[in-house]
């Protein structure tokens, strides 16, 4: 397996270039160790607090390119301290990286209350999505049943699920004018493919009525 080492100290001074040196030699043995191939080592000097590192959103994306599967710390508060490295830690599971620890000697051991709280933040995403697919469902539900047909009126619906990059507005001005909500709108078009917020469909829909009144000047 690929793995990336991760080393952090929180301040610029020059008496922590032994910590970094330190962490680094003991996670490149831990590598040895587990029989893993190490393609990146990452050195950063920034307070664990903060969210918004350059090491750690470069460790983050070289996982999300699947570049490695395993993240190498010396122990959890390298990944982070407070919220911040609940969230990171939250990021990782996500994407299915395994985290190990010289502390540890292996996998990283979690405290029971940072437990709870990735549990309450997993439950709480999966309640977000299912309301959003409901959101989606009553959309297309309450379009159909106002006499919208989208078989009829979408372009291009059969494309492979290719993202939409234009709006059709005619589509916009239909539904709205059916007594939709410009939030059910956004949902019935992302039920249809067309990556689009309510925002959107609202700034789309205010556009074309300003531009009607310009006209009708």
């Amino acid at each position: 397996m690929k793995a990336i080492i991760y080393c952090r100290v929180s301040t610029e001074k020059v008496t922590q270039d032994t910590s970094l040196k330190r962490q680094k030699e003991e996670l490149i043995n831990l590598a040895h160790e587990n029989n893993l191939d190490v393609i990146k080592i990452i050195e950063e000097r920034h307070s664990g607090f903060d969210v918004e590192r350059d090491g750690i959103i470069e460790t983050l994306a070289l996982f999300k390119d699947k570049q490695a599967e395993v993240l190498l710390i010396q122990d959890d508060t390298r990944l982070g301290r407070g919220h911040s490295k609940i969230a990171l830690v939250h990021e990782l599971q996500k994407m299915g990286i395994k985290v190990m620890t010289i502390q540890d000697h292996g996998e990283i051991s979690l405290s029971d209350a940072d437990l709870m709280v990735l549990e309450i933040l997993s439950v709480v995403e999966e309640f977000q999505r299912r309301i959003a697919r409901y959101k989606i469902r009553r959309g297309m539900v309450r379009a159909i049943n106002e006499g919208y047909e989208p078989q009829k009126n979408l372009s291009n619906i059969n494309q492979g699920g290719r993202e939409k990059k234009e709006l059709p507005i005619e589509e916009i001005i239909n539904l709205r004018q059916k007594k939709l909500t410009f939030h059910e709108i956004a949902a019935t078009l992302r039920g249809f493919g067309y990556d689009v917020s309510k925002a959107t469909v609202h700034r789309r829909y205010k556009e074309y009525i300003d531009e009607i009144e310009e006209q009708s000047d």
